[in-house]
């Protein structure tokens, strides 16, 4: 029996002792206080995060997965040993491994009792650690006429305002005053993109200064934000009849896949709905707002009959235009009756100009840097129009008459757009990119910068933007309505894709756990690292790491895109008909086809009956040519002819400017061409050539007798022209 007892108490005794911290011997598990305590059973060893990182002599020698977060093993349990021949300053015990920085003090503490004997830790560098006597410390600022707190910002408990180890302040505000416990903990909380200033929101010299006093701040993103299913009540879909006499026999909260009893929701609040037999609609109705909404637009949101029975008002009766340009944050774009094309709906945001533009000056082709320099003024204004002026004019292939014009914009939002593809906030291949994770772009505010530009090129003629992946289209405006994303949908060739695709494609459930083991901190920080019994568990496993990858973690960049691309009015229009602008956003620019091109252009024949005679014949000349260009039998394309004639390549999403037009070039009379008649020579088809003007979007088209007459003459005239182009400028 004694025996027995003797083996069980030893058993309890080690299991205590691999609990315990291997260089603290403190077993306490907090990560904001010690950071996290990670176990490795095949060694029988635990350690807490920060007793590592301030040990002085262990240092991280391997990757991020060996060892625990890059210490070797075997280097810790040489820290160990040389640790049991120091003595700790605070509890007079063996093992101490954190020393101060200065050379000359020889004071020496474990982590825990650094903290209780008022060590100073710094979380940055080396990770020095100072004792009382050499600590940073903070100082009250004299110069300013301020009244001392009283109470703590954080936890709101009374303090005494005297700075100390235990009292630190904001070196901002002044006045923001806290427990050092209780920032350690928000810090903890909000992690590196949310830790700031409780008062005066001051991130930047906040972060520095609590550093500088030893408060660790983890670089990931806020914890509220890594919790699994955090914001999935926000996917939820409103379902129930709001009508005062709901007429469906299945009652209120039944909605039908389509047909009458289908429940039609608000389109503007999403939070009232009703059966369409319930409130009088057509079977086709889609597009429906409740009685809250009527009243807040003052009758302009309403299409039809509200539930309660109002009456239905007209769009057109009480809609008016403000004669003062509001600011940004008050403007509010009229909505459309019905959807349109989106030319059309874009069309309906070009505000009304005003003077004076708005000078945009373009530095060789740097068109994203003089974007951002104009969205980062301080008195922008978006309505105004846009004066283009390219400063170093050997970078720019446009000739000398096209600066300072219409032409001049149209390149460079051109250049805008392609350069915006490029830029750090995107990622993924051409023509299907993802909004990308960067901090510095986070601390620049460089995703609101971008969807503001965005939204001015679109609305002031420029190109589709054409490289949103669908998923990424999805995340913004939530079309397709409620559809999980899956692991197709997240950027290839990334670390995290290549995690979810090995768990994906996982054969056994042997396997699966393999991978698991091997992606424990990806899981882990996306709140999925959970057993699994079965190969059935892996698609919810796979679904909640595509949301947090693609969702979760990129509420920031996401809300700030959004933010941007509210200006104009631009995001409102697209979220309420996104299947209009998916188009627009997702694919590339529009194709030219022989059909485009012959509706994109006016022609306007000559009033004098003989000329009428000859244009009509050109005109049939001018539609087959078009179709040559199209299938390849001619030696220019429709971009070319599209070129020549515009001075664009591509077809803009939206323009406020006149649609491109064509006239006749008519040939001179024969006597002056020194042609004599009867001689078998056509004199109308010799030395004619299209002319454009580009400025004015006008194309000559000369006046032959017969096709090849035509197709010759277009064809040297705009491949001469394209030749030449590029040394034009």
């Amino acid at each position: 029996m004694k025996k027995k007892a003797r083996r069980s108490q030893e058993t309890h005794t080690n299991s205590v002792q691999e609990e315990c911290c291997a260089l603290c011997r403190c077993s306490d598990d907090d990560p904001a206080m010690f950071g996290e305590k990670v176990t490795l059973k095949e060694h029988k060893i635990s350690v807490h995060y920060f007793c590592l990182l301030t040990s002085c002599g262990v240092y991280q020698r391997g990757e991020e997965d060996e060892g625990i977060f890059g210490f070797l093993v075997e280097d810790i349990k040489q820290e160990v040993r040389r640790s049991t021949r120091l003595t700790c300053f605070g509890c007079k015990k063996k093992g101490a491994c954190v020393g101060c920085n200065v050379r000359s003090c020889r004071k020496m503490v474990h982590f825990p009792c650094g903290r209780k004997q008022m060590f100073v830790s710094q979380f940055t560098g080396l990770f020095p650690s100072y004792c009382p006597d050499h600590s940073p410390s903070q100082s009250l600022c004299t110069g300013l006429d301020i009244s001392l707190p009283r109470s703590c910002s954080i936890c709101l408990d009374s303090i005494d305002p005297v700075l100390s180890y235990s009292i630190l302040k904001c070196p901002s505000c002044h006045t923001s005053w806290f427990h050092r416990d209780c920032v350690q903990r928000q810090a903890h909380s909000a992690g590196l993109f949310f830790f700031r200033c409780t008062l005066c929101n001051n991130k930047e010299h906040f972060q520095e200064e609590m550093l500088r006093m030893g408060i660790y701040i983890p670089e990931r993103d806020a914890s509220w934000e890594l919790e699994a299913n955090a914001y999935a009540e926000l996917l939820e879909v409103y379902k129930r009849c709001d009508a005062l006499t709901c007429l469906c026999n299945n009652g209120r909260t039944h909605s039908a896949k389509s047909g009458w009893f289908e429940v039609v929701r608000c389109r503007l609040c999403g939070s009232r709905g009703t059966h369409r037999k319930c409130s009088g609609l057509k079977l086709d109705t889609k597009d429906w707002a409740c009685s809250d909404c009527t009243q807040a637009t003052d009758g302009k949101a309403s299409l039809v009959r509200s539930p309660q029975g109002g009456p239905r008002r007209s769009l057109l009766s009480k809609r008016h235009r403000p004669s003062v340009h509001s600011s940004i944050s008050c403007k509010r774009p009229s909505l459309p009756e019905r959807s349109g094309s989106p030319e059309d709906l874009l069309q309906s945001l070009v505000p009304r100009l005003h003077p004076p533009s708005v000078q945009v000056e373009v530095i060789g082709d740097q068109a994203l840097s003089a974007g951002l320099d104009l969205v980062r003024r301080a008195d922008f204004d978006p309505t105004q129009t846009l004066s283009v002026r390219f400063k170093d004019i050997d970078q720019t292939p446009l000739p000398n008459h096209l600066w300072d014009s219409d032409t001049a914009k149209e390149y460079f939002l051109k250049l805008l757009m392609q350069q915006i593809q490029e830029c750090v906030v995107f990622e993924g291949p051409d023509g299907s990119k993802n909004l990308a994770l960067d901090s510095e772009a986070l601390r620049e505010d460089l995703y609101f910068d971008v969807g503001c530009l965005l939204a001015l090129s679109l609305v002031h003629g420029g190109p589709p933007v054409g490289f949103f992946s669908r998923a990424l289209y999805q995340c913004l405006f939530n079309y397709p309505a409620n559809r999980p994303l899956n692991v197709t949908h997240m950027t290839p060739d990334t670390h995290f894709t290549h995690q979810v695709t090995r768990i994906t494609e996982a054969e056994s459930l042997e396997e699966l756990k393999e991978v698991m083991a091997v992606s424990w901190e990806y899981l882990e920080l996306a709140g999925c690292n959970r057993p699994i019994s079965s190969l059935k568990e892996r698609e919810a496993l796979v679904e909640d790491l595509v949301s947090f990858t693609m969702i979760t973690r990129m509420q920031l960049p996401l809300q700030r895109f959004r933010e941007g691309l509210q200006t104009l009015g631009v995001f409102d229009q697209v979220q309420l008909f996104p299947s209009v602008f998916c188009g627009i956003f997702c694919e590339a620019g529009d194709h030219l086809t022989a059909q485009t091109m012959g509706q994109l252009f006016t022609i306007n024949f000559s009033e004098q009956e003989e000329k009428l005679n000859r244009e009509t014949p050109v005109v049939t000349f001018w539609r087959h040519f078009l179709l040559e260009c199209e299938v390849g039998r001619s030696s220019i394309s429709l971009q070319d002819l599209l070129h020549f004639a515009t001075g664009s390549a591509k077809l803009p999403a939206v323009s406020a400017l006149s649609s491109p037009s064509i006239s006749f070039l008519h040939p001179l009379a024969p006597s002056l061409l020194g042609f004599k008649e009867g001689r078998g020579v056509d004199w109308r088809d010799e030395g004619l050539f299209p002319q454009s003007e580009p400025v004015s979007k006008h194309l000559l088209l000369p006046v032959t007798s017969s096709y090849q007459a035509f197709k010759s003459s277009m064809e040297q005239a705009i491949s001469h022209h394209v030749h030449l182009l590029p040394t034009d400028g």
